[in-house]
């Protein structure tokens, strides 16, 4: 870890707090890794001193920034993402290191933050307006797109560092200014993202404080952020409590929000499905970051004429995963972000057993010097029924409910069943199916997908769900606009004052009204 702290610019112990330049007064505390309860490093909050400074520092930034043209923003997020490449091996460990996720998972969120500063770049030449055809004579109506302001950027600790990319590197394009409070559980990755961007800034000219950082307590950060009017825009990741929370809180000031909260996501296998290909897919969605995915596949939903092979594939697949030191590349998966996340999910093991449910494999608690005095846990694979309780929760954690379905129609019930309502996916190659599914009466997620699984969305298409997920829209696709608001301007270029809708109102020339 020397080298990596090294290369990120990293102290053993580090501020916590930064506005263009580096502070906090606040309680320092120990990063221990889930890996081996060994300390990382060492970080210190923000103090309330702390907030407003970082406060009056970004809006000093955005008012620099708003007036910077687009394509010359563009430029300083053209450059993260360089810096990004250079170090990405570097702060792929340390993501593995501090989360728990294997390497190649750690090394594959740097790279979708790479990816979104591409899609920015492009993005800061296109923040098009539209011409619109006036009704009256020599005007012209159009629309404009302009920075919105300050942007609060709450994250959770499952993708420590990719979820802040995708607000920063857009609202910098737009002209906006951040202010990120990322997880306590992660602190360490967002302290070294916040000095690759400050290196940026100062090589492109860009005040640095357009990219702030917080690291603090619900108390002390979170919920001044939620409360702050100079804060336009709140985007949250996290729970589903947390984000009603802060919705309440941000839309109580008629404040906007941009939410990402749980999931509970299902895949459908059907009849006609390449089995080989869906139980790769559910294997991975269910196991890949120790389940701790937004996206992570917790519920597959089977015909039951292909139930007992699914079960089998899926079977021999859990008894096969490696477990270990997620550095190690023959490992699949690494630990929880806690011991705590394991006792959650051990209490959703039993709460499933209580109501009739079957343990299939899994779900033990892994101790021993094997596991490094860590927060390790066999993936639980385990038979449920769509009506428990507990399957209409998210235990964000590695457990999987297989479930069975008769008729085309019930399968889409059961997908649809939960409060949640983020991702779903379906194996099938009866295109009548796909296409029900894809369509106003099928899946009532944000995302759909078909013959790929419920993880692994793309930076290009907007990312975000329905229902207790939140409505929020983060990354690509239009979810720009989120970041500016929207200005309409009518110019006349005659000489008269016709009004719209062909109103008439005033005097004529011999005094007498006229309507």
């Amino acid at each position: 870890m020397h080298s990596v702290f090294k290369n990120l610019g990293l102290d053993q112990e580090n501020y916590g707090a930064f506005s263009g330049e580096w502070h906090g007064g606040g309680a320092v505390h120990e990063k221990i890794s889930p890996v081996d309860g060994k300390s990382l490093g060492k970080f210190r909050t923000a103090s309330p001193a702390d907030y407003d400074k970082v406060m009056s520092r970004a809006q000093e930034a955005f008012t620099k920034w708003r007036t910077t043209p687009g394509p010359v923003r563009g430029e300083t997020v053209r450059q993260l993402g360089n810096a990004l490449r250079e170090q990405k091996d570097d702060l792929g460990k340390l993501v593995s290191l501090e989360s728990g996720k294997i390497l190649a998972e750690g090394k594959g969120e740097v790279q979708e933050m790479i990816d979104i500063c591409d899609f920015a770049v492009g993005q800061s030449r296109m923040l098009y307006g539209l011409t619109i055809q006036s009704e009256r004579p020599n005007h012209r109506l159009m629309e404009q797109w302009h920075p919105l302001g300050i942007v609060g950027v709450i994250s959770a600790f499952n993708f420590p560092v990719a979820v802040w990319s995708w607000n920063a590197a857009l609202a910098a394009v737009c002209g906006d200014a951040t202010i990120w409070k990322p997880s306590e559980k992660t602190p360490l990755s967002a302290i070294a993202v916040i000095k690759i961007a400050e290196r940026v800034c100062r090589a492109t000219g860009a005040d640095s404080a357009i990219f702030s950082l917080l690291i603090g307590d619900r108390v002390t950060v979170g919920q001044k952020l939620a409360e702050d009017r100079r804060i336009p825009l709140v985007s949250a990741t996290g729970s589903v409590r947390m984000g009603i929370d802060v919705a309440k809180t941000v839309h109580g000031r008629l404040g906007r929000t941009i939410m990402e909260l749980g999931g509970n996501n299902a895949l459908i296998v059907c009849p006609s499905a390449d089995l080989e290909m869906a139980t790769q897919s559910i294997f991975f969605g269910a196991v890949g970051t120790a389940g701790q995915r937004c996206t992570s596949t917790r519920r597959v939903i089977m015909h039951e004429s292909i139930a007992d092979k699914v079960r089998a594939k899926l079977l021999a697949a859990y008894k096969s995963v490696p477990i270990g030191h997620p550095l190690d590349e023959n490992t699949l998966m690494g630990p929880l972000i806690d011991r705590q996340a394991v006792d959650t999910v051990l209490h959703s093991i039993q709460r499933l057993k209580d109501e009739g449910g079957e343990v299939l494999y899994g779900g033990e608690r892994l101790d021993g010097d094997k596991y490094f005095g860590g927060c390790y846990m066999t993936p639980c694979l385990a038979n449920a029924k769509p009506d428990f309780k507990i399957v209409h929760d998210e235990t964000f954690g590695p457990l999987l409910y297989l479930l069975t379905y008769r008729d085309f129609d019930e399968a889409i019930a059961i997908n649809n069943g939960v409060p949640q309502g983020l991702t779903s996916a379906i194996f099938t190659n009866d295109v009548r199916e796909a296409e029900k599914f894809l369509s106003p009466a099928g899946s009532d997620c944000g995302i759909a997908n078909v013959n790929t699984g419920t993880s692994g969305a793309e930076i290009g298409g907007a990312f975000g769900g329905e229902k207790e997920t939140g409505g929020g829209r983060e990354s690509g696709s239009d979810s720009w606009k989120s970041y500016m608001r929207r200005e309409t301007n009518t110019i006349n270029y005659s000489t008269e004052l016709p009004l719209a809708q062909g109103i008439r109102f005033g005097t004529d020339d011999a005094g007498s009204a006229t309507a």
